[in-house]
């Protein structure tokens, strides 16, 4: 399965963040180094500089990003994300949204606010088996 898959990385970095305890972050936790992000320099309201920070990480290394992620993620968070997987999922890809202010603390939560944004795609075969699949790739149990 990890021949196919791939993860898009995305995350807004306001004037007040530090973009380098960020990446810094990234690279600890996941080993996805500053060069493997694109970025974006925008202007904001009140002409406050945004930077937007987008990676795309495929095959292997996006399964060790998953392992990774699941691994360190509450267990109660897994287990929210199962059973909120049919609204999470849209045309084949979930969506899940990471705590940046956590992951800089050195943990990993999901958070709906102030969030790095990830879209996890594996292609799905037969509609039917999406859930399935989703539940497998991210090791949740199925009890």
């Amino acid at each position: 399965m990890a021949d196919k898959l791939e993860i898009t990385i995305e995350m807004i970095i306001h004037a007040t963040e530090d973009t380098k305890k960020i990446l810094d972050s990234f690279e600890e936790f996941f080993g996805i180094q500053e060069k493997e992000f694109s970025k974006s320099n925008l202007t904001g309201h009140f002409e406050n500089p945004i930077t937007i920070l987008n990676a795309k990480i495929t095959k292997k290394k996006a399964e060790k990003f998953l392992e990774i992620l699941t691994t360190n993620l509450p267990e109660y968070q897994l287990e929210e994300v199962k059973d909120d997987l049919e609204n999470r999922i849209q045309n084949s890809k979930l969506y899940l949204r990471l705590g940046k202010q956590d992951m800089i603390l050195g943990s990993l939560s999901l958070q709906e606010k102030d969030a790095i944004k990830l879209k996890i795609f594996t292609p799905i075969y037969k509609k039917k088996d999406t859930l399935k699949n989703y539940v497998e790739l991210l090791k949740i149990s199925n009890n």
